[in-house]
Order: structure tokens, then C-alpha cells, then sequence
């Protein structure tokens, strides 16, 4: 190339120097900056000339306990966060993370939490992100307004320990928005969340209403975890998209039967409410909102009523490929929860037990469907069945059992304390069901 001349777009280095992040594009810098805390972002305006203003246009900020070494209160914050959003002109955010510590959260603050997460909204940010931690049991969470959002650029919102209203979770005017995480929060006065454009939804350890369900429409989603929310169980609506959804009811819920025998004989006033009893599968809670999904995973505490109520009206998996149960789809010597799911999975590939999944997994047992001798009651797609265990016990031959009727023929252990009772164990059952011996293969 001949002297003196450049190629063109070339960033030149600085003289008498050999480059470095000096050499760097003012766009990539005002990336950069965006990973700091925003009080160091600021503090960069004294290195140089060059860097006075270039944090007013960093892509990110992020504010507030950024190092759990070096805890802010909100009022020590109040000044900086209000002079660097005013100084940035409503400068478009990729992202912006509000991080505090519950327990440095006065009553004064929480407008101004408010104030500053409203006007990130209208700086055109991409991903938005509320966490309060260290909340003790009982405390308050962080009030929101009770307003609505209105962006065309938000595409991601986590919401952890705070308090949200109706309003807020009706995301009609963000058209952009794909995932949604709400982590223990309270929404006892929520009574629906609305988003067409939702590709993922987690709720996770959250308090809504004793007295109501909410509704959740999210027609798109793909992706749905909804895990130990207290209160009523959330009424699914209608996903025809949806791919893969984990759903956990645990004694946190409201939803629950406190007689012993609940799972099909009981006939309770919970479990046999007139409001569930009455206009068929639209009162299922859940199962036809699951309906159309590709994996499930399906998880509850024993006497929660929620999925027995929706048996009743239990729609066809028409999609469902890979399910996996816990124990509560079958009771000792009642296996009718689980014979009622495989016989509306018509292309079931895989099912998985995990049982006293508390304890841990030590023990894993595959299983395979015999091609030439199964039961008409289940999918001709079933090829793999697999049981998470702590250990052989009684549980698991009874299920071990059971599945003889889909012709098991062979078995892989993965314990070898557990082998060889396990081989004689099965071998048993297959003989006092009239059943030829199952090849039982060790695993190597």
C-alpha cells in the first residue's frame, strides 16, 4: 500500500503509541461502559477529553449493590441516578439492571425505584431487570405503580421480590416483549397477565391470590415454567405454540384436599367445587392450556387437587413427545392418574419417573418398550421409559409392575448395589403375570 494513504473506515492509531482501547470506536466504548456500575461509568469522564461525555451514551447502566461486597442504600443513589438520567437525554439503552438490597429500602425510596424503572421504559430499553434480594420472611416487597408499560422496544423483564399490580402485567402495548420472569413476587391483586407477543414465561415462587385464579393469555408462547406459586393455581389459556413447559404445585398452593385418600375417591367439597364441576374441560386450570405442548414436565405434592380436577376433562396431548412425572401420578396400588395420561398422549417417544426426587438420584433405571407386544392404550411411538430413584424400594416395583403390561424387554441399572435384586425382583413379577423373562442388561 503506498505511504501516506489509509484504507478506508480504518481506525488510526494514536501517535506515538502502539493502540489499545484508545484505538477503539466510540460506539464499542460506549458498549464497554455499559457492563460497569453506573458510578464507575461516570468516573471515566476524568481519564480524558475523549471520555467526558461518552458515558451519557453507554448502551447499559446498572444500579445499585453491583459488588455484595460494597452494599448502597437507595437514598445514598437518589442524587447520582437522578443527575445521570437527566444528563443522558433519554440516550436509547440495550439494557438497564436495578439491583438493591431489601434491607436498604426505605419507604421514601420506593417512588423514586419507580420514577427511574418508568423512565428507562422511554429510553427505548431492550432488557429491564428489578431485583430486590435479601428479603426476610414477612417483609414487604417493593411496591410498583399500578400502570400500565407502553414500549415498542422492550423485549425482556425480570421482576424479582417486588410488588406488582394488575396493570403493570398487561402488556398489550409492548409489542416486542418475548420473555417474562416474575421470581417471588406478590400478586395478590393481579387477576391476569396478558402479552401476545410472550415466547417465554417463568413465574417461580410467587404469591397471588387465596380467593382467585389468575388468567394467563399468552397465545405464542414457546416456553412456560410455572413453579411453587402460593395462592390459587393460575388458569392456563390456550397455547397453541407452546414447546416445553415445567409445571410444579407444591403445598404453597392453595389448591389443596386435606383428606388422606384424595387422589380419586375423594369426593370433598375442594375437589368437587361447583365452579369445576359444572361446564366441563373450559374450567380445566391447567392441562388444556398444556394441551399442545411438545415436553412436559408435570410435578405436585400429594393432596394438591388441581391435575385430578383436570383428569376429568383431560384433553389429548396431540403433540406431547416427552412427559415427565413425579409421584404424585400414582398412589400405592392406584395407578389410574398415569394410565389416564398415557392413554391421551397418542405420540408419546420418552417418559421419565422421578421419585422422592428430595432425596436425590443414586439409582437410574432405563426401560424399553417391546415393538411387537404393547398394549393398544399407548402410544406406538413409546420406545424409551426411564426411573429416577434414590433407591429400589416398594415404589418402584409397583411402577416397575405396572409397566410390565407395556412387554419391558429390557432393563438397565445403573446401581450395582440394586442389580441383582432388581433382576430378580422383575423377573418375578413377569412370572406371576404369565410374561416371558425380560432380558436385563448391565450397564457398563
Amino acid at each position: 500500500m503506498p505511504r501516506g494513504k489509509t484504507v478506508k473506515g480504518a481506525v488510526q492509531q494514536p501517535a506515538g503509541g502502539s493502540g489499545g482501547i484508545e484505538s477503539l470506536p466510540d460506539g464499542i466504548l460506549e458498549h464497554i461502559l455499559g457492563f460497569l456500575p453506573s458510578a464507575e461509568a461516570v468516573r471515566t469522564s476524568v481519564l480524558a477529553r475523549r471520555w467526558r461525555h461518552l458515558w451519557k451514551s453507554a448502551t447499559g447502566l446498572c444500579v445499585g449493590c453491583c459488588d455484595p461486597d460494597q452494599q448502597v442504600s437507595v437514598e445514598d443513589l437518589r442524587s447520582l441516578v437522578n443527575h445521570l438520567l437527566i444528563l443522558r437525554r433519554g440516550s436509547p439503552l440495550e439494557k438497564c439492571y436495578f439491583t438493591f438490597d431489601a434491607e436498604l429500602i426505605s419507604d421514601d425510596d420506593v417512588s423514586h425505584v419507580n420514577l427511574w424503572f418508568r423512565h428507562v421504559v422511554t429510553c427505548k430499553v431492550h432488557v429491564l431487570s428489578l431485583f430486590i434480594f435479601g428479603r426476610s420472611s414477612g417483609e414487604p416487597r417493593l411496591e410498583q405503580d399500578n400502570l400500565p408499560l407502553r414500549s415498542q422496544h422492550l423485549r425482556r423483564l425480570e421482576l424479582t421480590t417486588v410488588q406488582v399490580h394488575n396493570s403493570l402485567l398487561n402488556f398489550s402495548n409492548c409489542p416486542a416483549l418475548d420473555h417474562l420472569k416474575i421470581v417471588d413476587c406478590k400478586l395478590s391483586s393481579v387477576n391476569k397477565i396478558v402479552s401476545e407477543s410472550l415466547k417465554h414465561l417463568c413465574i417461580d415462587l410467587s404469591v397471588g391470590s387465596c380467593d382467585s385464579h389468575i388468567r394467563i393469555y399468552t397465545p405464542n408462547v414457546a416456553s412456560l415454567r410455572l413453579e411453587r406459586f402460593e395462592g390459587r393455581t393460575p388458569i392456563l389459556e390456550g397455547m397453541p405454540s407452546l414447546l416445553e413447559a415445567c409445571v410444579k404445585i407444591t403445598h404453597s398452593c392453595r389448591d389443596y384436599c386435606t383428606n388422606a385418600n384424595f387422589f380419586w375417591t375423594c369426593d370433598c367439597g375442594s375437589c368437587d367445587s361447583s365452579d369445576s364441576a359444572a361446564n366441563g374441560s373450559i374450567n380445566c386450570v391447567l392441562l388444556r392450556g398444556l394441551s399442545e405442548a411438545n415436553s412436559l414436565a408435570l410435578k405436585s405434592d400429594y393432596g394438591m387437587f388441581i391435575f385430578k380436577r383436570d383428569l376429568r376433562w383431560c384433553p389429548v396431548f396431540t403433540n406431547l413427545k416427552t412427559l415427565l412425572l413425579n409421584c404424585y401420578w400414582y398412589v400405592p396400588d392406584d395407578f389410574r392418574a398415569l394410565a389416564c395420561s398415557l392413554e391421551h398422549s397418542p405420540v408419546l417417544e420418552k417418559l421419565t419417573f422421578e421419585l422422592h426426587e428430595w432425596f436425590g438420584y443414586k439409582v437410574q433405571i432405563k426401560l424399553r418398550v417391546s415393538s411387537m407386544k404393547r398394549s393398544s392404550a399407548i402410544s406406538e411411538h413409546l420406545k424409551k421409559v426411564e426411573i429416577n430413584c434414590q433407591k429400589v424400594d416398594n415404589t418402584v416395583l409397583k411402577v416397575l409392575k405396572f409397566l410390565c403390561a407395556f412387554n419391558i424387554c429390557k432393563i438397565t441399572c445403573n446401581a450395582p448395589h440394586s442389580f441383582i435384586f432388581l433382576t430378580f425382583t422383575v423377573m418375578s413379577i413377569y412370572m406371576k403375570e404369565s410374561m416371558q423373562p425380560s432380558k436385563l442388561v448391565r450397564k457398563s
